[in-house]
């Protein structure tokens, strides 16, 4: 007969059950200002990205707070909320599995795409355009940009897997991510990134449009790990 085996804790869970020990057992105080990412990844022998989403979750819970222009400090409050695994899979290890798959999909793609798919990414790009320089976070266009790219493929299953995965953006934890290190220039470099997409999709050309949407993916994702918060 099989035992069963313990769910295993995600890798930001784990790191932030290091941080809240260290809290707990006095090593940090309340109020206490945190060393520096780099330092405290350091210490902790983590990885800098596994560091920063197991802050942002002990943001979530109430244990630190993240100040603009100051820093991370532990919560002077005794109050903690109960945060549980619903907060949201790893933001890092999503984007690196939306690199892998989305890159796959757009070769195929690039060899398919029809007039009327152009059409309708050039008419997404526009209204992105458009969002952008009034201020405005075009997520659902966004979310379109992709799923009309995956659509082109005619598979049901991968479309609604680049769905799904788009959809964790919006979980706690990748929500709390984007508040801190989301802004309007962020966003101007994610537009510019997807019109190098089309211009290799309308130009058919498998390996360009492959490095484009990888470069894209691989740039949000630093886009979350190396700035500062706001």
């Amino acid at each position: 007969m099989n035992s069963i085996r313990p769910v295993e804790r995600r890798l930001y869970q784990q790191v932030a059950d290091q941080i809240r020990a260290l809290i707990q057992t006095g090593h940090f105080r309340l109020g206490q200002r945190l060393p520096a990412e780099r330092e405290l990844a350091q210490q902790l022998g983590v990885s800098r990205p596994s560091l920063r989403e197991a802050l942002i979750a002990l943001e979530i819970e109430g244990a630190v707070e993240i100040r603009m222009g100051s820093g991370i400090y532990v919560s002077s409050s005794t109050e903690r909320r109960s945060v549980s695994s619903s907060i949201g899979e790893s933001p890092v290890e999503l984007m690196e599995a939306r690199a892998m798959v989305e890159s796959a999909i757009v070769v195929q793609v690039s060899a398919r795409m029809t007039p009327e798919g152009l059409k309708s990414i050039r008419q997404i790009l526009e209204s992105m355009r458009a969002d952008v320089a009034e201020g405005r976070k075009p997520v659902e266009l966004d979310r379109q940009f992709h799923l009309t790219i995956a659509q082109q493929a005619g598979n049901g299953v991968l479309t609604r897997l680049v769905g799904d995965l788009f959809d964790e953006r919006h979980s706690p934890l990748a929500t709390q991510l984007r508040e801190h290190f989301e802004t309007p220039d962020t966003w101007s470099l994610a537009l510019s990134e997807h019109e190098a997409i089309f211009a290799a999709l309308e130009a058919r050309d498998p390996l360009l449009a492959q490095v484009a949407m990888h470069r894209h993916l691989e740039q949000s994702k630093r886009r979350w790990l190396d700035s500062e918060p706001r």
